[in-house]
């Protein structure tokens, strides 16, 4: 299944992000896929207060794994644009995380695709200026 949304602003971009978490379930794992600045992190921000989440949300870029415990399940944030290989993901644990009782967002997920879940959600958000410096299209595939 596939899908496809357009947003105009952060906080739209925030909201679409914050209905997809209020319907997930513990062990979904969900794939951000963009370039830098497409506003990974303001859906990320998104999917945490969906989730009940009320702590800031950053990027994990130098930690590669934030977890948030506070909402209604665990939130395992990954970002893998700095890793090395598929061995630093083995040496924080991913598969606990990954098959764990929380919700798992894999920021730059394309970087470790042979050790993806098969079960996940793929999001990839594109800018279009020409439609607006704040347009999104956030395209949305269930992979099994």
């Amino acid at each position: 299944m596939e899908y496809r949304v357009e947003t105009f602003s952060p906080s739209e971009t925030k909201e679409f992000a914050r209905e997809m978490a209020q319907k997930a379930k513990p062990s979904d794992v969900i794939t951000l896929i963009g370039d830098l600045g497409v506003g990974k992190t303001v859906f990320t921000q998104g999917i945490a207060e969906g989730l009940g989440i009320k702590e800031p949300v950053s990027s994990p870029t130098f930690t590669i794994v934030q977890v948030y415990d506070e909402g209604r399940m665990p939130f395992y944030h990954f970002d893998v644009y700095r890793i090395g290989g598929v061995e630093e993901m083995d040496e924080v644990g991913y598969e606990d995380y990954f098959y764990g009782d929380g919700l798992t967002m894999i920021e730059w997920a394309n970087l470790i695709e042979e050790i993806l879940p098969k079960k996940r959600t793929e999001v990839t958000i594109e800018k279009n200026l020409e439609k607006g410096f704040d347009y999104r299209l956030i395209t949305v595939k269930t992979i099994e």
